[in-house]
């Protein structure tokens, strides 16, 4: 997204995201990983991994990686091939708020 702020007589240009990932939307989403990964995030056995606290970046690279079949994990691809971008950008950004 693009904006133009013109303010006297100066044009500012601003970038944004127009599909920033919405962490409160990922809290309402995170309810099946829940099961596994924790209700915040921080896992109950050492099978599963922590989610809190990880880099956004890297919590979306491995959902699409699960999703696209780029890594292997039976349980993870069947979780992983409902969720469209949008929820994998949510999940992402609500874990990545989390503290661990």
């Amino acid at each position: 997204m693009l904006r133009v702020l013109l303010a006297a007589g100066l044009a500012m240009f601003v970038v944004g995201n127009a599909n920033a990932a919405d962490a409160a939307a990922g809290k309402a989403k995170a309810g099946t990983c829940a099961g596994c990964h924790g209700a915040n995030g921080i896992s109950a056995s050492p099978a599963w991994p922590n989610l809190a606290g990880q880099k956004e970046a890297y919590l979306a690279k491995q959902l699409k990686d699960f999703k696209s079949g780029a890594r292997k994990d039976p349980v993870m691809a069947g979780m992983a091939a409902a969720l469209s971008d949008e929820d994998i950008a949510n999940l992402a950004a609500y874990y990545a708020s989390l503290g661990q």
